[in-house]
């Protein structure tokens, strides 16, 4: 009888890791085959063909992204008035890019539980603050995207809806009393879980703190930068492996994949937006043997180096946090 309340809530997380681990091998088949079709020389010559300082470039402008947006997740609860400084708050973000493969990245929700052993304040509370990180990325890739299309020398398929989608998500969530009535009508469609839907309304009203132009503006421009550094990173990769498609064509796959494969719903895009970015430049005449590592070492010192970084921090994290509520 002792045993369902300790075994049924790892049924959820051990699904959960069979989803990633089948995703991850799902991708890298995919892309064992497309190298297996392309040539596994010409494979080995392009990827070897990127030098150790170049690599640290790549890692170094996704280095900046994160810290732009751990700076943003600073003032976002500055503003919301948790008791926290810089240190900590670059500590709970940066942690929490160790659970960014998790479906639709709820894993990354582990800085509300450390927020809550440090400050006292519940997860209700501090929820406005990872709703508004995950608006800052829309808004800004959303941005990104609208800017790369127009100055691009071609469009991209699919690009104004999917920029649409983001600008679209990212005006809601940020539109405190749009976003409680669309609560409070998706509670009268359902029926059910009233605590749960009081406490989503609370929620949405309590954005209204963010409702601030100076602190909506720096946040948008950190943002902008951040991702902006990652994208130019991809440029400069396809540049330096005899591919340059221009500036701005290489910003608009690279923001464009990176949505798409998010909007699949899978553990940190895997699978769409590596799919999508090697369609996309297939389409811009980049051969598969340049296309395939490029997307390999995009997403390694894109996605996977943010895991790297999160697991990293992640026991700092949890040490500090058990530390504070001792």
């Amino acid at each position: 009888m002792h045993l369902h309340p300790t075994s049924a809530p790892c049924e959820p997380r051990r699904r959960d890791r069979l989803l990633i681990a089948a995703l991850v091998l799902a991708v890298l088949g995919g892309l064992v085959g497309l190298v297996a079709g392309t040539g596994w020389d010409e494979i080995r010559d392009q990827i070897g063909a990127v030098r150790p300082w170049q690599l640290c470039a790549l890692l170094g402008l996704s280095l900046a992204n994160y810290l732009a947006r751990a700076l943003r997740w600073h003032l976002l609860a500055r503003r919301l008035g948790l008791p926290t400084d810089l240190v900590q708050d670059a500590r709970h973000y940066l942690g929490g890019f160790a659970m960014a493969v998790t479906p639709g990245r709820v894993g990354e929700l582990v800085r509300m539980r450390w927020l809550r052993r440090e400050t006292g304040w519940s997860v209700t509370r501090t929820a406005p603050l990872a709703l508004m990180d995950r608006a800052g990325d829309l808004a800004a890739m959303g941005l990104l995207l609208a800017l790369a299309v127009a100055l691009a020398a071609g469009g991209i398929a699919g690009a104004l809806p999917v920029t649409g989608l983001a600008l679209a998500a990212a005006v809601i969530a940020t539109r405190p009393a749009l976003l409680a009535a669309l609560v409070t009508l998706a509670f009268r469609a359902l029926g059910r879980f009233p605590r749960a839907f009081a406490r989503a309304r609370g929620a949405a009203r309590s954005l209204a703190r963010f409702s601030h132009g100076p602190t909506l503006s720096l946040a948008l421009a950190l943002g902008l930068a951040g991702w902006g550094a990652e994208a130019f990173s991809f440029h400069l990769l396809l540049g330096w492996m005899g591919a340059d498609v221009g500036l701005w064509k290489a910003v608009a796959i690279f923001v464009f994949a990176t949505l798409a494969g998010g909007l699949t719903g899978a553990p940190g895009g895997l699978g769409g937006a590596e799919a999508a970015m090697v369609a996309l430049l297939t389409l811009e005449g980049v051969p598969l043997a340049v296309s395939v590592p490029a997307t390999a070492l995009i997403r390694l010192t894109t996605l996977w180096f943010a895991i790297a970084i999160g697991l990293a921090a992640f026991p700092l994290a949890e040490r500090a946090s058990l530390k504070a509520q001792g």
